[in-house]
């Protein structure tokens, strides 16, 4: 699936294209993966929301998944698109979501919905997850 190089790129991040990397589901991989997407988009105007989104994500697979429950992996993808958008997708292992307790704050998914301009969720609990989110460029005026 990889068009582009991975990892840290120049000044202004990594170049376009589409950048895969897997992480052991662990908590402080979640670090790791904001470095990763933070080193592709550096210096572009998106990267602050796609690392907080990618940060919730990851958190979510560590926490809530199968992967972080059998010590396996979750995959970040990071599609970019200069001057338009990256599409962001984080895969686990799958397995049940329990309904997250309310607190009045607002928590990884719904931090997604806020910070993308599209969202949503494919797979299943045996087959594992891909939460997905498109961030668009600012426009400018």
């Amino acid at each position: 699936m990889t068009r582009g190089a991975t990892g840290a790129g120049a000044a202004v991040g990594g170049p376009p294209g589409t950048h895969q990397r897997a992480f052991p589901a662990r908590p402080e991989q979640v670090a790791e993966a904001r470095r990763f997407v933070r080193g592709l988009l550096a210096g572009r105007p998106v990267a602050d929301d796609a690392v907080l989104c990618v940060s919730e994500l990851a958190g979510n697979c560590v926490i809530h998944s199968a992967s972080g429950q059998l010590g396996a992996v979750f995959t970040v993808r990071a599609e970019v698109h200069d001057g338009d958008y990256v599409w962001l997708e984080v895969a686990d292992g799958g397995g049940l979501w329990g309904e997250a307790e309310r607190d009045g704050r607002p928590h990884g998914l719904d931090i997604i919905g806020a910070l993308a301009s599209a969202s949503g969720v494919a797979g299943s609990a045996q087959a594992g997850w891909v939460v997905w989110a498109r961030i668009d460029w600012p426009r400018p005026g």
